[in-house]
């Protein structure tokens, strides 16, 4: 099931391609949270329908609850998908920005497995993963100015 779910993201990125936005763009905005490489291999897309994989799969996995209407956005390896209505929310990508750095820390298969295990186990907010970008997204928002550098072996 993991080799699904890997090849829905790959063919879900590659599809994107061509709207992907280079999170270098935000390298101003995050200096000092984040090594410099993130910025130029992470991207973004702007979409008013997140990427959902196939409802079976994700009803197989007992996953439904993380297809919440009100989800603004969702990582795919270093590609995240956002809704306009949160592309000018500095945190929000920040959020993103850390499930890239997990995605990075785990491998992508890994990360699959380990964050579908966590939120069977835990629920959406409080699986451990989520906790962590959550946790660094209220750092960033109560002190902007104030960087400390998050490395991918940070976030998990």
């Amino acid at each position: 099931m993991i080799n699904h779910i890997l090849d829905w993201v790959n063919n879900t990125n590659a599809a994107h391609a061509s709207l992907r936005h280079s999170c270098q763009q935000l390298s101003r905005h995050f200096s000092g949270f984040f090594e410099p490489e993130l910025f130029t291999k992470a991207g973004f897309v702007i979409t008013s329908q997140l990427p959902s994989p196939p409802i079976s799969q994700v009803a197989h996995l007992g996953l439904t609850q993380l297809l919440s209407p009100t989800a603004v956005g969702i990582t795919l390896n270093d590609t995240y998908y956002i809704k306009p209505k949160v592309a000018a929310q500095l945190s929000v990508h920040f959020h993103e920005l850390i499930h890239v750095l997990q995605w990075q820390a785990l491998g992508p298969s890994a990360f699959i497995e380990r964050y579908i295990s966590e939120v069977l186990h835990y629920g959406y907010r409080q699986a451990p993963l989520e906790e962590k970008a959550y946790g660094y997204e209220g750092q960033f928002k109560a002190q902007p100015n104030q960087p400390f550098v998050i490395l991918a072996s940070d976030t998990l």
